[in-house]
């Protein structure tokens, strides 16, 4: 087996400087950057009605065990929306603009918003962990569809996946199932 990679340094430097209003995105990008951006502004809403969802349950949660999952609920929002900003600078890296129209929010979202009765905390943790779960598998299939092309948003995908694990784990166990 044989080492043969070698860079052609010289003609990368050229193609670069003929592109210098794209930023980031070289020849190299392995990716339809429109697509990912489109994706990724679908992932902007579903974490943007996730902080939602889990801020309204947070706020409105009423009952014996209300604190224990209030503070879950507002550790898991905040989470949330440190994913949606993430996503939306990506969007932003990639020439795109990203999309926070709260118009269209509910329609791209993966996820739904969701509303139980303030004393029902098993449904409101039920709706939470449905939700993660949907994540969690739309999230690899992105990944998966990015692969090699764009490993900067692939591993930004990967890093907001590891966090909705964490999250349906910790309300499995809230759950006590």
């Amino acid at each position: 087996m044989t080492d043969d990679f070698a860079l052609d340094v010289s003609r990368i430097r050229e193609q670069v400087r003929q592109k210098m209003d794209a930023g980031p995105v070289t020849g190299t990008y392995g990716r339809d950057t429109d697509r990912v951006i489109e994706v990724l502004n679908d992932v902007v809403a579903t974490e943007v009605v996730c902080w939602l969802r889990y801020t309204r349950h947070a706020i409105s949660a009423s009952g014996i065990d209300r604190a224990q999952v209030t503070a879950e609920f507002t550790e898991h929002a905040k989470e949330e929306m440190d994913h949606a900003l993430r996503a939306a600078e990506r969007i932003s890296q990639l020439g795109g603009s990203p999309d926070f129209d709260p118009a269209k929010l509910a329609e791209r979202s993966h996820t739904d918003y969701t509303t139980p009765r303030d004393d029902d905390l098993t449904t409101m943790l039920r709706d939470n962990l449905e939700a993660e779960r949907i994540v969690i598998s739309t999230y690899q299939e992105i990944i998966r569809w990015l692969g090699d092309g764009d490993p900067t948003t692939r591993r930004l995908m990967e890093s907001i996946l590891e966090e909705e694990e964490e999250h349906a784990d910790d309300l499995v166990d809230l759950l006590g199932i």
